[in-house]
């Protein structure tokens, strides 16, 4: 319990429900039933079925040797960009989706930034027959093309949120408010480890999947479940959450989480959180977040959307609080650089927000042999316009 949730919601100072009074019944229909539905025997065999069957599980563990001749050590991808959809995201949509129908829901709604999440839950509910609502911000819509596309075409409504900076914090309270006025059909799919709890623990079980695979991957290929380091980027958290969680208690371990720095930390055009933000609530639970004095929140910038968010999970503010995890960030400009990098060394574009875990490579210093994981969380197609823009191709 040192890293994870306790029995009222909390990891040390962080995490907890603080929620409008219309949404406890579903905050509490949740918390006292999603424990006993995920360890179902029946739902734990569909739930892998789906994994293996469906997505294209497990993802490979793919050691990449040109990069780790540029590095000095050997540099491991955990491919969640080659799951069906493109990214990490469908492991907690299909375990969601297969929880809302265990509690009768008939309706799901959700809030997607890149879009990956907006394309995993839409995705799911074609494959269950369930209706469909996503909320997007106005400038993520005009960025991710793409993807709404993708959402449309699988029958999804895709819901504009204009408020605010028009990104993925003004879709959130958009998706709030939904639930808020329609508590007895809906299931929220909160696509990160944030929100009230049970949401960020139920996210970052379902995600878990990715280091209990790295774990059982490392061993066939070095001999030794540990590796030296694990990196991974953070928005919300939920693909570092899941890249992290069987090697939290492992403390020879270091976790290392890259935030998106924007056009650089004091630029006033940022989104590294832990380096600029303070303790507070937001989403529903306590947290870190970038604030006024007064507690309004700063509007973030990145020029990766799915990073593009104003706060971390619970589950990560105590580990940075803690000092378990080191929180780093990382430029726009850097970022995609380490994007370009790695297509022409690899072979593989990655999206955006993984390009910046990938980027903080070049501020490391690794000796001969070390191992080192990268979770490569999706697939840069959703970026393209971005990096033919940014590079003049």
């Amino acid at each position: 319990m040192k890293y994870k949730v306790n029995e009222k919601g909390y990891y040390g100072d962080f995490g907890g429900a603080y929620i409008p009074e219309m949404l406890y019944p579903n905050v509490e229909e949740l918390r006292q039933n999603y424990l006993k539905i995920i360890d179902d025997v029946d739902f734990q065999k569909e739930f892998h079925q789906l994994m293996k069957d469906y997505v294209g599980r497990p993802s490979p563990l793919y050691l990449a040797k040109r990069l780790s001749a540029r590095y000095g050590a050997n540099i491991f991808l955990k491919r969640e960009d080659l799951n069906h959809t493109g990214a990490h995201k469908i492991n907690n949509t299909i375990g969601q989706i297969l929880l809302a129908e265990k509690l009768g829901k008939k309706r799901i709604i959700a809030e997607t930034g890149a879009g990956q999440h907006g394309v995993a839950t839409a995705t799911v509910c074609a494959l269950r027959n369930l209706e469909c609502v996503i909320y997007m911000g106005e400038v993520d819509i005009e960025r991710q093309a793409p993807n709404v596309s993708r959402m449309k075409m699988l029958g999804a409504k895709v819901v504009p949120a204009s408020s605010g900076s028009k990104t993925l914090k003004d879709a959130t309270n958009e998706a709030m408010r939904d639930w808020i006025n329609n508590p007895v059909d809906t299931h929220y799919i909160i696509g990160s480890v944030v929100g009230p709890h049970p949401y960020p623990d139920m996210v970052a079980i379902f995600q878990s999947i990715i280091s209990e695979e790295t774990k059982r991957q490392l061993i066939e290929q070095t001999g030794n479940d540990q590796p030296d380091y694990v990196l991974a980027c953070v928005g919300g958290g939920s693909n570092a959450m899941g890249m992290f969680y069987h090697f939290m208690d492992d403390e020879n371990v270091k976790l290392f989480a890259v935030e998106a720095a924007g056009r650089g930390v004091s630029s006033g055009f940022s989104a590294a959180t832990t380096y600029l933000g303070k303790e507070g609530v937001l989403h529903g639970s306590r947290s870190i977040l970038m604030q006024t004095e007064d507690g309004q929140v700063v509007e973030p910038h990145s020029v990766s959307a799915g990073l593009d968010y104003p706060g971390i999970g619970p589950q990560h503010a105590h580990l940075f609080k803690s000092g378990r995890g080191k929180y780093v960030s990382i430029t726009d400009e850097e970022s995609l650089d380490a994007g370009l990098l790695l297509t022409q060394l690899e072979g593989i574009i990655p999206a955006i927000e993984s390009a910046h875990a990938l980027a903080y490579l070049e501020k490391m210093e690794f000796k001969a042999g070390e191992n080192v994981v990268v979770c490569l969380s999706g697939r840069g197609d959703k970026d393209l316009d971005t990096y033919i823009k940014y590079f003049n191709l």
